[in-house]
């Protein structure tokens, strides 16, 4: 880690020791009021919370659990196979108070922070795009963050995450079966059907949440299947 990417480091004790490489950066919001109180959460030992980073809202970046360690942030999740997130994951926080608190867009400041930040951990992790992913697309059931108002089209043009897709027509699946074994193809979580669509169009479609299947999501879900087949996503 480049030190001029940290801006002050606050040890949280809450980690244990990873059991898998790191393959995944998870991006999450807060969901506080503030930052002080989701800093002082994130170091409370009796939380039994943490990331490695959170990124306040002036851009300010807080180391708080070596990237060796393994940081408790993404909870009960999965993705593409990864049952053990935590292990294979660097979790980032943004200080956003999210749905509960008043949800808002993330500062230029958190953004222009986050950029050279994300940047130096998937270079030297050797991090795919399709596995910078938010807390929702790894626990659908449970979390919404970073949420619809999160820039991913900014880290898509850095080429940290994968851009949209461009469907190149409607597609309906031919039952609602095929449609969920795609998105369980592609690296969901599909146990609660209604969440996992929802978390799927909350990073793909943020301007239109339903939870239900249409051809626009089944399109944008095809291409992105092309995608990982060509071997484009890595």
């Amino acid at each position: 880690m480049k030190r001029w990417l940290v801006h002050r480091e606050i040890p949280s004790p809450n980690w244990n020791e990873r059991k898998l490489p790191v393959s995944m950066v998870v991006l999450h919001y807060t969901g506080m009021q503030t930052g002080e109180e989701a800093l002082d959460r994130l170091c409370d030992a009796e939380a039994e919370v943490s990331a490695h980073y959170m990124i306040d809202e002036d851009g300010t970046v807080t180391a708080l659990v070596p990237e060796d360690k393994r940081a408790w942030h993404a909870g009960r999740a999965y993705w593409r196979g990864i049952t053990d997130v935590n292990s294979a994951s660097i979790g980032i926080e943004l200080v956003n108070p999210g749905h509960e608190w008043g949800y808002r867009p993330f500062s230029d400041a958190q953004m222009e922070a986050l950029v050279p930040l994300l940047a130096d951990i998937v270079r030297r992790h050797g991090i795919a795009p399709a596995n910078v992913v938010g807390h929702s697309d790894v626990a659908p059931a449970r979390k919404t963050d970073p949420g619809e108002l999160f820039d991913w089209d900014l880290l898509a043009r850095y080429r940290l995450a994968l851009a949209k897709p461009k469907p190149r027509m409607r597609l309906i699946f031919d039952n609602d079966g095929a449609f969920f074994l795609a998105l369980e193809r592609y690296g969901y979580d599909i146990a609660d059907g209604a969440a996992a669509i929802r978390a799927f169009e909350r990073r793909w479609r943020p301007h239109r949440i339903t939870g239900e299947i249409d051809g626009q999501i089944g399109a944008l879900l095809f291409e992105l299947l092309i995608q990982r087949d060509l071997g484009q996503d890595c």
